[in-house]
């Protein structure tokens, strides 16, 4: 990155892909756990890069730690511009959780232009209370770099209970997060819930019905807003839990179900079929 920092990436190449996503990953994890997701976009033609966001993962440096606030949406700019510029094309952009709501932020403030927009469950309201978040707001001024327990509900990850023991057992996932790396996250939500009305990329909204991680509600709340824009389409899946494409099945059948056929209409994709 510009200010040194490096960061992990992860590709999945596929063969004759002709097309491409960048994953952008969640709080805690990192670009790894994207390895089966990226398995079934390479069977439908699409390469696949993920990252380990600063903080996470490989990326080195104190975990769930940001130098400034604006941190995780400068290393995407840049991740996704070397992407493109190694493609010859923006690759399709893929966001979920914290890494949907960086994504969007940055398609909103202009920062990237992918092909189009996957969000599945995007941080984009949390279930903090309100004191908790004029506390990181507080903190993030006086000590922003006080590395805090995150406070994820993991067993409410999946349905699957070898997903939620994979994650614990993960030494690349941690609970670790910052007063700075918080506020970033409350105020970035709440900023495209208000700006909603500006999305003019072709976006596919996956929200999980029985999300404990973050406030669905986030999410219901753009897609009402967005409606006048036009180039969103919101699916609910009822009864999931928050990793949408980690689910038990059937759930997990019928997120890539939706998703696959979302990709056939838009005017450029070539993905096959589920």
């Amino acid at each position: 990155m510009p200010d040194g920092q490096q960061l992990r990436l992860r590709d999945w190449p596929g063969t004759q892909a002709r097309a491409a996503v960048l994953v952008v990953h969640g709080l805690g994890e990192h670009g790894g756990r994207y390895r089966q997701l990226a398995q079934w976009f390479n069977d439908r033609g699409y390469a696949v890069r993920a990252y380990d966001q600063r903080g996470h993962g490989e990326s080195p440096g104190p975990r769930g730690v940001l130098a400034h606030p604006d941190d995780l949406l400068a290393d995407l700019s840049v991740v996704h511009a070397d992407y493109a510029r190694s493609l010859g094309a923006a690759p399709l952009l893929l966001g979920h959780s914290m890494g949907g709501l960086v994504a969007l932020r940055a398609v909103l403030d202009g920062r990237v232009a992918p092909r189009a927009l996957v969000l599945s469950s995007p941080a984009l309201r949390s279930h903090a209370s309100p004191g908790l978040r004029r506390l990181a707001a507080v903190l993030a001024r006086v000590l922003p770099d006080l590395r805090l327990r995150n406070g994820l509900d993991l067993p409410r990850l999946s349905h699957d209970a070898r997903v939620v023991d994979a994650y614990r057992a993960d030494p690349l996932c941690h609970d670790r997060i910052s007063p700075r790396l918080a506020d970033f996250i409350f105020r970035a939500g709440a900023s495209c819930i208000a700006d909603a009305g500006r999305l003019d990329l072709a976006t596919l909204l996956m929200v999980a019905g029985e999300d404990a991680l973050v406030d669905a509600a986030g999410s219901r709340d753009f897609s009402s807003a967005a409606v006048r824009a036009q180039r969103l389409t919101t699916r609910y899946f009822a009864g999931l839990y928050h990793e949408l494409f980690n689910e038990s099945e059937p759930g997990r059948s019928q997120v890539l179900v939706e998703l696959v056929d979302w990709l056939q209409r838009l005017p450029t994709a070539g993905a096959a079929g589920a």
